[in-house]
């Protein structure tokens, strides 16, 4: 019996290494790819790709959809403290559920975004955003690779509980 639990326990520990370094990952392309834009375009430059997608540089002030982006400032720490106490959040929760596949890769995506995010804020103030979907004259609001992986995580997470509940996991 003792032997199984020590198992279980180095099952858990190699799945939150496989969990964190999917989140890291994650940080990684994120980060990549707005150092990239920050050496490409200047703030406003917008670059056609299709006839429903632009490369563009902008910088979010505030939160998703620009959020309290002309709160004057506070907003930056505000969102920052948001982001660490859900990153701590997140690291308990894959610890807790290692073993979890679904769940755990939702969190990590959602866990990598968000550190991206923080990262930003950290180092400009804001976030950079530089993919621009739109359709005539409607544009969806700019986002970046962390935004994509946060919503992904997020899709993830709704169908783990509809698995869960449906099928009794």
């Amino acid at each position: 019996m003792a032997s199984s639990k020590k198992f279980a326990k180095s099952g858990s520990r190699q799945g939150l290494v496989l969990w964190l370094g999917i989140a890291l990952l994650v940080l990684l392309i994120d980060q990549f790819t707005k150092v990239l834009v920050l050496g490409a375009f200047q703030l406003g430059d917008s670059t056609p790709v299709t006839s429903f997608f632009n490369l563009v540089r902008v910088h979010n002030h505030g939160a998703a959809f620009s959020f309290l982006a002309s709160a004057g400032g506070w907003q930056r720490w505000f969102f920052t403290g948001i982001g660490v106490v859900a990153t701590l959040f997140m690291l308990w929760m894959l610890r807790s559920h290692a073993g979890q596949t679904l769940f755990c890769l939702a969190i990590s995506l959602v866990l990598g975004g968000a550190v991206g995010n923080v990262v930003d804020r950290l180092l400009h103030g804001y976030v950079i955003d530089f993919l621009d979907f739109f359709w005539g004259r409607w544009h969806f609001p700019a986002f970046n690779m962390a935004d994509s992986a946060i919503t992904l995580g997020a899709g993830l997470l709704i169908l783990d509980e509809i698995l869960r509940v449906r099928c009794g996991r």
